[in-house]
């Protein structure tokens, strides 16, 4: 009879630790889906300003039309690599090469005065500059609701029921590799 205790106590306390990791678990997964959910929120912004930014330089940038090009290819590859609603690497990379073609087309709306002293060209650069903000921030949270999801499935106890109950790694959203250049800065 008390060897029956013993025994139900020990299988009661093993199912209570097993809800609360399976519960914290399942919380820690839905942070992250919360996060990417801001994300694609502000990516969504992005990849819907630009049209508008492209039809405000278009007449002015005559000669320019391979910058134009570019980074309409980009949006279009980041809109196609976001569509799965998950962090993937590929939508990461075309989402860093967005990046990378926006700042081409800034670089290059520098040389023309009539640009930089067009209203709604600097009004949408403004709301680009904000959106890339708040992308870097939605980043950045993404990254460390990724990072305790990921440490929580990799160690123990948690492990013993992350792997059989489907709780996977989840990627990091890296940052673009031109965020790893420092710039330099001549005072001369």
């Amino acid at each position: 009879m008390e060897l029956g205790i013993i025994l139900l106590v020990i299988v009661v306390v093993l199912v209570v630790v097993g809800v609360l990791l399976y519960n914290g678990l399942v919380t820690k997964r839905n942070r992250v889906d919360e996060a990417v959910g801001q994300i694609e929120v502000q990516l969504k912004r992005r990849h819907d300003l630009i049209p508008n930014l492209i039809a405000a330089v278009k007449d002015y940038m005559g000669f320019e039309q391979d910058v134009l090009t570019r980074v309409t290819e980009a949006r279009a590859n980041a809109v196609a690599a976001g569509a799965q609603g998950t962090v993937t690497q590929q939508q990461v990379a075309a989402e860093n090469a967005l990046t990378g073609a926006l700042r081409s087309l800034f670089a290059v709306v520098e040389n023309y005065p009539v640009l930089k002293a067009n209203e709604n060209v600097l009004a949408l650069q403004e709301q680009l500059t904000t959106t890339e903000n708040q992308i870097s921030f939605s980043r950045q949270h993404y990254n460390a609701t990724v990072n305790e999801y990921n440490t929580t499935i990799q160690t123990i106890p948690s492990v013993l029921i992350a792997g059989p109950l489907g709780f996977i790694k989840r990627a990091f959203f890296d940052a673009e590799p031109e965020a790893d250049q420092v710039p330099v800065v001549s005072l001369r």
